[in-house]
């Protein structure tokens, strides 16, 4: 499994972006399907995910309401579309993969893109 993050850019606070992340397999075939962030100086932080069993989609606090997280099943592909952004939001942004149960569960991550809010 490969995941390829895109959309990453420099932006003015308020401003939005779309992120994407490519992914080789179906996203059917994965238990969640997850975007993360990583800050400067801070360890990586959960963003949003989509739990395929139930459907459901979960949103950190601090993005509620401003970001939403969907898939394209047929192009294969996760976005993250980012509205009213501020500076806190800039980081390097990391989709996430979970395939399998068990002793056969495997994670697999993406390489980031970076998202730079300005004042």
């Amino acid at each position: 499994v490969q995941l390829v993050e895109s959309g990453g850019d420099l932006v003015q606070a308020g401003g939005s972006l779309r992120l994407s992340c490519a992914v080789s397999g179906n996203p059917l075939n994965f238990n969640t399907m997850s975007w993360y962030r990583q800050a400067p100086g801070k360890e990586r932080a959960f963003v949003a995910s989509i739990i395929s069993g139930v459907g459901t989609t979960v949103y950190d606090d601090s993005v509620k309401g401003r970001f939403t997280m969907s898939r394209d099943n047929a192009k294969n592909t996760l976005y993250l579309q980012m509205n009213s952004l501020n500076t806190e939001d800039t980081a390097v942004y990391y989709c996430k993969v979970v395939a399998g149960v068990g002793a056969l569960q495997r994670t697999y991550w993406g390489q980031g893109t970076q998202v730079t809010v300005s004042s």
